[in-house]
């Protein structure tokens, strides 16, 4: 037995039996019905094994999860690979996952990526255990349901389905699962660096940063994510000479950060509209009546306004899309109250709209801080810019899918302000989307990312199956 089977054998967790002439495949020419109730729960059987695995990070430890995958696609007669296990990557218990469903190759193959890895769970703040992978009433809890093992069995799922059922395919489809997201994206880093050659004819990549919220049981759209705003970390440090604290000395740096962090507070970075945010206000200025939704449908116009613009920042989520924004989070000065440190440091969350350059806004940062004493430091350097195109053949595929669900649905773009791998595929020149396959409760999603009972429910995992198997299958 090789070292790998060894690993296989040894994993905490038993498949559920795969009907045996389903996992036999099928070729074009013999395309099946699919039974999608069968697959809702043998969907619901997989996410639960997957969420019972333990891929915290840190440490990560997404071996598991990755053979975990490995196996259930071999089932299935994919060709699987584990890369980038080397020590000078990303060593032995975080691999990179890759696999891909032939089609003709007429048209360029869409990829399916997601990340093994999870945030860590307190066990004491969560109703059931964070890693039991609980169904209870309608629900599978555990972590990771919606960030992000949720939406990547669901991708299992939805490619297993297209090759039981036998449908043709013009494009291959890429099944890709990426370590260490959550921390240092060195996953995909290192899969985009190292294998250029496996994404060379991939057009398109569906992955995590899409919202379908539901506000008290009513859709307000579907959010496809074009854009994300670019993550630019500063440290400030201030030195001064340290002493005792019964003695104030005007080489005190805690007050000259003070005054720095002061500045920076209550800055007000210039509002811009990107093309993907103006776009969104139109879409949804159809909710709204009265001069809301002239401001809306013309929002470019509408923040040159006084009144309109007090209103629209009034959102923190569109006050967020319209400019960089600066949020004040870590400060250190001294350890101990009698004493005047020596230096103190404060780390500055920055995120910036897609389009800007670091170098500029950095310029005019310590240009509004004005203190030579103040030290700059970049933590965190922008990815490459994410704004990507929606007149696509995948795009037009997604509203056609969803307005078969919902008619009159609302599809809209929106920018993320969080961060997600998609600027490293991005920087392929390969189109990016953020996609939700789960229309879920926008408390739900609040309470649950990251943080405390996440779920997802039993119907929105056969919901996610098909909805995504459909847009694969349209995209053709």
């Amino acid at each position: 037995m090789n070292r790998l089977a060894r690993a296989l054998a040894a994993l905490p967790f038993v498949l559920a039996p795969l009907p045996a002439l389903l996992a036999q495949g099928a070729t074009p020419e013999a395309a099946r019905p699919v039974d999608w109730n069968a697959i809702r729960d043998e969907t619901v059987r997989i996410l639960a094994d997957y969420m019972k695995l333990n891929t915290a990070n840190p440490p990560g430890n997404e071996v598991e999860g990755a053979l975990f995958l490995k196996a259930i696609l071999e089932r299935e007669g994919f060709e699987v690979q584990l890369f980038d296990t080397a020590a000078n990557s990303l060593g032995p218990r975080r691999p990179n996952l890759y696999t891909r469903l032939k089609g003709t190759g007429a048209k360029k193959a869409i990829a399916l990526v997601h990340h093994i890895d999870v945030v860590p769970a307190d066990e004491r703040y969560w109703t059931v255990p964070p890693y039991s992978g609980e169904i209870k009433d309608g629900f599978l809890y555990g972590r990771g349901a919606l960030d992000m093992k949720g939406e990547g069995i669901v991708h299992l799922m939805a490619m297993i389905a297209l090759k039981r059922s036998g449908v043709p395919l013009t494009r291959d489809i890429v099944f890709i699962a990426n370590p260490d997201e959550e921390l240092g994206s060195t996953g995909a880093i290192a899969f985009v660096d190292n294998h250029p050659d496996l994404l060379r004819d991939v057009e398109y990549v569906i992955t995590e940063g899409g919202d379908n919220p539901i506000v008290d049981g009513k859709l307000q759209y579907y959010g496809v994510s074009v854009a994300e705003k670019r993550t630019f970390w500063q440290r400030l440090t201030v030195r001064g000479t340290p002493s005792h604290g019964s003695r104030p000395t005007r080489h005190n740096p805690v007050p000259k950060l003070i005054r720095a962090l002061n500045k920076l507070g209550t800055y007000e970075t210039p509002l811009h509209v990107t093309p993907g945010v103006d776009k969104y206000f139109r879409d949804i200025s159809r909710d709204y009546t009265g001069e809301q939704r002239t401001w809306l449908a013309n929002v470019r116009r509408a923040v040159t306004n006084p009144r309109a613009r007090a209103w629209l920042l009034n959102d923190v989520y569109w006050n967020a899309i319209l400019r960089n924004t600066i949020s004040l989070t870590v400060v250190n000065g001294s350890n101990k109250t009698n004493v005047i440190p020596a230096e103190a440091t404060a780390d500055v969350d920055i995120r910036l709209l897609p389009d800007q350059n670091p170098d500029s806004v950095l310029r005019v940062l310590k240009a509004v801080v004005n203190d030579t004493s103040v030290h700059w430091q970049t933590l965190l350097a922008p990815k490459t810019p994410l704004e990507n195109p929606v007149d696509t053949e995948l795009f037009r595929a997604i509203e056609r899918v969803s307005r078969e669900r919902d008619p009159g649905a609302l599809v809209t773009t929106f920018m993320m302000t969080g961060a997600t791998d998609r600027p490293t595929y991005r920087r392929l020149g390969i189109i990016t989307y953020g996609l939700d396959p789960f229309k879920v409760e926008s408390a739900d999603s609040q309470r649950g990312v990251h943080g405390n009972d996440e779920r997802v429910s039993v119907e929105n995992v056969g919901f996610g199956v098909k909805y995504v198997y459909d847009i694969l299958r349209y995209a053709q």
